[in-house]
């Protein structure tokens, strides 16, 4: 049984999101509603959820500073943040902090059920919106002008557009057929792709990916 903990101020979101797990899965347990950051901590502590469905906005205390503490203290505790907008600035400090995914909340229960259940295999989940917004700002069109981003702007000179598009899918986990269904291409035309990206930044495999995305 995975155990969930949902961290929402608007209770009514918070119940709804408890009544919605539990009509469309048997493997999953909403164990506690916290209203804020700050109960979400002291609740973990005390009870330690192997799940946290965490709001970006609260009063008290915002999810991205309390997922911060609880990844700190219990890194092998999955974070999902849960939001209504897909701001850039937020989805690179929760990825920053190591946590598990950014959703928006409009997504479907059996998409949210799906995400729940897939992070056991150590796979980022994040919004197709939100995921193409950080491809096209960071690694499909980078600002070549900007001193601070030096790395990134190498990036795409030796990369076509299409290459960092699956450059970014592959830093963040994606295996051939999920790249293929993000962007609609073939898996051969992936595969063919990945060995360009390969040759062209002198790695070997995808863990190399992880390790250069994370340099720039």
């Amino acid at each position: 049984m995975i155990r969930v903990l949902i961290v929402d101020d608007q209770i009514l979101f918070a119940q709804s999101l408890k009544m919605t797990i539990s009509n469309y899965s048997d493997d999953i347990s909403v164990i506690g509603i916290a209203k804020d950051g700050s109960e979400a901590v002291d609740f973990t502590r005390t009870n330690q959820p192997d799940v946290i469905l965490m709001d970006v906005y609260m009063k008290k205390m915002d999810g991205v500073h309390a997922a911060k503490i609880i990844h700190q203290e219990y890194p092998d505790i999955k974070i999902l943040m849960l939001s209504t907008y897909g701001e850039d600035e937020n989805v690179r400090q929760a990825l920053a902090l190591g946590i598990s995914g950014y959703l928006l909340k409009d997504i479907s229960p059996t998409v949210l059920i799906t995400s729940i259940r897939s992070l056991n295999s150590g796979m980022v989940q994040i919004s197709p919106n939100i995921l193409h917004g950080l491809i096209q700002k960071k690694y499909v069109n980078p600002d070549q002008n900007d001193k601070s981003n030096k790395a990134i702007a190498k990036l795409a000179e030796v990369l076509t557009k299409r290459e960092r598009e699956i450059f970014s899918l592959l830093a963040i986990g994606y295996e051939n057929d999920m790249i293929s269904r993000e962007l609609c291409l073939s898996e051969q035309t992936v595969r063919n792709y990945v060995s360009l990206i390969y040759d062209k930044l002198g790695v070997k495999d995808r863990f190399e990916i992880i390790r250069l995305a994370n340099q720039v």
